[in-house]
């Protein structure tokens, strides 16, 4: 029943929902060429055969995707994917990263009849939920055209969990609907067993098998004659409340490493003058990438408020601070530097990635640091010491190549779920919107 009002709430709220991605557009949330996405309207034409959907809401989750479509497109060579997300900075970020055979559409918004014409057209034979972006109206509507749904690294917190345990004589539906459910862990597997009786495996982490961010070796090159034998620590996906810790490094740090630069990327770019303004109020030498800008001797601070660069920097960085964990965000994903073999650091609020944290710390890749002042000592001890950052390093590299069956292991499950489902009908020829 509470499906059914939301239902007639959301196609009465048309006129609202057209308002809201107007003023989206108005600031920049929403791409104007492609705003007709959101309701429902392809600017793509499908492509032929069997077309498996992939949904994630943002960069985090489109980029976990990314192993798991190249297991998929791999098992079957004639398979088509469709990614979707929600935001801009996912889609300009995938643009340049899907491989062939793989698209990227924005997802509709919650509208029954903007989801109708989203199906009728792109009549995926299977739907792949990453995480836990779960619309109720594009779940349902979905199931309700025999399309067997997956989630995949599925995850929630605790509070959610209670949430919709309390309310599961209401929704209990909606997860009872999935073909189904990769939990992340162990204990997400239990959460997600105490509200559905849909199928609950666990074969792991899939941002454990997320290959290596990619590296633009124009701008790397250009980046290294700008730095030269600095040592240079980057602070990766900061978040407001943040940079003050990691100036605080750095300026501990800078009193015992001459020449250090400290390179800060935000996970919002739109955020780079007022970090630039922070740093110079404080006295340092400051330079923002996005007006063009290197940095030269004299920079202390580079703020890299740029997008689909963090393989790059990675790559410059001697080590790396892993940010969202300064500030309940619950951490970003700890194993990217990881591949690129650097030491990694992290703050104590590493809820979303807990698991990956603790096997890296328990491997000798990573180590939690409390606070801007321990982050500063952390930053001097790896960089006057060669041979712990060398076996930092060596286990870095180590730790993130073992980790790409998880991806092999679930695409494999996947394809035998939507195998044994059957198609849910036949696909369409292609058609040009």
């Amino acid at each position: 029943m509470i499906f059914r009002l939301y239902s007639v709430a959301m196609r009465l709220a048309s006129p609202l929902l057209d308002r809201l991605l107007e003023k989206r557009l108005a600031r920049g949330k929403e791409d104007p060429a492609r705003i007709r996405e959101r309701r429902g309207e392809a600017t793509l034409p499908r492509p032929t055969g069997h077309l498996f959907w992939v949904h994630g809401a943002s960069v985090g989750e489109c980029q976990t995707a990314l192993a798991l479509i190249d297991q998929l497109l791999a098992l079957d060579p004639e398979l088509q994917v469709l990614l979707t997300s929600g935001t801009r900075t996912s889609a300009d970020l995938m643009a340049g990263r899907l491989p062939e055979r793989a698209i990227h559409q924005f997802v509709p918004v919650d509208q029954p009849r903007w989801i109708d014409r989203f199906l009728d057209h792109w009549a995926p034979s299977a739907a792949i939920f990453v995480e836990s972006d779960l619309w109720p109206n594009l779940v349902l509507e979905t199931q309700a055209r025999d399309i067997p749904l997956i989630l995949a690294n599925a995850r929630m917190s605790e509070s959610s969990f209670a949430r919709w345990r309390r309310l599961g004589f209401l929704t209990g539906r909606l997860f009872e609907d999935f073909a189904l459910i990769l939990a992340s862990n162990e204990a997400q597997k239990r959460g997600f067993e105490s509200l559905t009786r849909a199928p609950v495996v666990c074969i792991g982490n899939l941002k454990r098998a997320a290959g290596p961010l990619a590296v633009d070796e124009v701008k790397l090159l250009e980046l290294k004659h700008a730095t030269g034998t600095r040592p240079v620590f980057l602070a990766a996906s900061t978040h407001d409340g943040e940079e003050s810790a990691i100036l605080t490094a750095h300026r501990h740090a800078a009193d015992r490493i001459p020449g250090l630069l400290t390179v800060i990327a935000p996970r919002h770019p739109n955020r780079g003058p007022a970090i630039e303004l922070m740093a110079a109020d404080t006295g340092l030498t400051v330079a923002r990438r996005s007006t063009g800008a290197l940095p030269d001797a004299a920079t202390e601070v580079y703020v890299a408020d740029t997008m689909g660069e963090m393989g790059t920097l990675f790559t410059l960085a001697d080590t790396v601070f892993i940010a969202g964990s300064f500030v309940p965000v619950g951490g970003h994903n700890p194993l990217e530097p990881a591949h690129f073999g650097k030491p990694v650091l992290f703050g104590p609020l590493m809820t979303k990635n807990a698991d990956i944290a603790t096997d890296m710390i328990a491997a000798g890749v990573a180590e939690e640091v409390a606070d801007g002042i321990a982050l500063g000592g952390r930053i001097v001890a790896l960089t006057q010491d060669g041979a712990e950052r060398s076996a930092m390093t060596g286990a870095a590299l180590a730790f993130a190549r073992g980790q790409s069956k998880i991806a092999e292991e679930m695409a494999e499950r996947i394809m035998d779920t939507v195998n044994r489902h059957g198609a849910p009908g036949a696909s369409p020829s292609g058609t040009t919107p």
